[in-house]
């Protein structure tokens, strides 16, 4: 923490550096459990030190591939089982290390974070300080990026970020229209184009033409509040085009997600 507190100082003009030192502090929390009650598992699997109840739950849950409940308490929200969890968990560190190690991302891997409000609201405060506007009168636009791939991005864009890898669940993007269309057979969940977040000035919300999508961490679509006054599940609302009526997509629970269950 100390290496990342020095090359990302807190800083007035990027509240990503904050972001980031948050998301370290997190999943730092979550591997050193990880670590000592691994070691102390193994050592109870050899005879070394006594098998408590909580260390034969874990072992337990380990060998029915779920994520250890002791783990749970600290980790970052998810239904996934424990084998694909840890690759789950491997790309969030890498994408992590990556950013510590190459400066701030060009596109943000939204599901990786722990957090993900902060980050949402460290972008609005980047663009709230550079522009010298009230945070409160800010909104976020949602540019659908369908026209190019993440991977294909090389630069930032002026204002707001680049985001990707949500899913959609009970519909699909249609790349010709522009809009959300009918999900295609057997097809529940398919992956949401990048979207750009661009930060507006008293923003008029459109009553036609969008709808107002609920953003989730997991597919469970349950959270409660925490203390920050945030959901541990609901992320936001964003508003996706759509040529038909608000309702027949409510109706149709449509709903975008940052992680699924396998």
């Amino acid at each position: 923490m100390e290496y990342v507190a020095k090359k990302y100082p807190t800083s007035y003009d990027e509240s990503m550096n904050t972001v980031l030192f948050q998301e370290c502090v997190r999943y730092n929390a979550m591997l050193v459990l990880m670590k000592s009650s691994l070691a102390l598992v193994q050592r109870a699997l050899k005879g070394e030190v006594v098998m408590s109840e909580d260390l034969d739950k874990m072992s337990s849950c380990i060998f029915d591939n779920m994520v250890p409940k002791n783990w749970e308490s600290v980790s970052f929200l998810s239904l996934k089982p424990l084998a694909s969890w840890i690759v789950d968990c491997n790309a969030r560190i890498k994408f992590l290390n990556d950013w510590y190690e190459n400066g701030t991302p060009i596109v943000f891997w939204v599901s990786g974070f722990f957090f993900p409000q902060a980050f949402l609201t460290g972008t609005m405060q980047n663009y709230s300080r550079s522009q010298k506007i009230a945070i409160d009168k800010l909104a976020f636009n949602f540019n659908m990026e369908d026209h190019r791939k993440w991977t294909d991005v090389t630069e930032k864009p002026e204002a707001g970020c680049l985001i990707y890898g949500m899913y959609l669940e009970g519909c699909k993007w249609d790349e010709e229209e522009h809009v959300l269309g009918d999900s295609d057979p057997k097809r529940l969940f398919v992956d949401l184009p990048m979207v750009h977040l661009l930060p507006i000035v008293d923003r008029v919300t459109p009553t036609t033409g969008i709808y107002n999508c609920p953003v989730y961490k997991v597919l469970s679509r349950t959270g409660t509040l925490s203390t920050t006054g945030h959901s541990t599940n609901f992320v936001m609302d964003m508003e996706l085009p759509s040529k038909d009526d608000e309702d027949d997509w409510i109706r149709a629970g449509i709903a975008c997600f940052l992680a699924l269950k396998f």
